[in-house]
């Protein structure tokens, strides 16, 4: 009977200990996103810059990140505004004009030893036919693919990589409201939950009754 009791109070300890461990890292993958006008807002593009073919007076984006996937990728930080970027520069016969955004993204974003390239923005002219990764190439050389048509590098950066995996920090849980904090009592005060004191006093039930069996057995 000793055994068995000791055996759950060492299980439920552990149990416990797991529950009240922090929250694992979440995998990311750093990378360039690209994005489409839509409304006056940035939207995430459906295909990939090699097989879209933007109309004239299209805006893409591209921005460096990390996320963990199209829900939360960071869009480029500069509106999407055609005539602010190819305002000056008028049409010509057989060709098209593309406003693009290319966003290098954060320091804490870069791969480690590497600083991100000034953001800007560009205005290419290219064929009627052509691809958004054809209109970045024109403005915005040399690019890097990997075997899967994956985009890896704008103008050179980053020098290496191309969507490796990463840790990224767990997302902060949103605060309770001040009066579900009431209602839990020390939710608010950085206290322990109630299920794991729950857990602590069945542990020490079960301890305690660890050691009354003992002692009767010798008694």
């Amino acid at each position: 009977m000793r055994t068995r009791v000791l055996s759950l109070v060492l299980a439920l300890g552990a149990a416990l200990t797991v529950l009240g461990a922090g929250p694992a890292q979440a995998a990311g993958y750093r990378y360039w996103s690209f994005w489409q006008s839509g409304g006056g807002k940035w939207t995430y593009a459906t295909e990939g810059p090699a097989t879209a073919r933007p109309s004239d007076g299209s805006v893409n984006g591209f921005r460096f990140s990390v996320s963990e996937d199209s829900g939360d990728s960071a869009q480029p930080r500069t509106a999407p505004g055609f005539e602010a970027i190819c305002g000056r520069t008028p049409p010509k016969d057989g060709t098209k004009r593309i406003a693009l955004v290319i966003d290098s993204g954060t320091q804490a974003d870069a791969p480690e030893g590497e600083t991100p390239p000034v953001s800007r923005s560009a205005c290419a002219q290219v064929g009627k036919d052509a691809t958004s990764a054809e209109a970045l190439a024109s403005v915005a050389k040399p690019l890097r693919y990997n075997s899967e048509a994956l985009l890896c590098a704008i103008s050179g950066y980053p020098e290496s990589g191309c969507g490796e995996q990463v840790a990224t920090k767990p997302k902060p849980k949103a605060k309770p409201s001040e009066s579900a904090a009431s209602k839990s009592g020390s939710a608010d005060k950085g206290g322990p939950s109630v299920g794991l004191i729950a857990g602590l006093a069945a542990v020490a039930v079960l301890g305690t009754a660890a050691v009354w069996q003992s002692r009767r057995r010798r008694g």
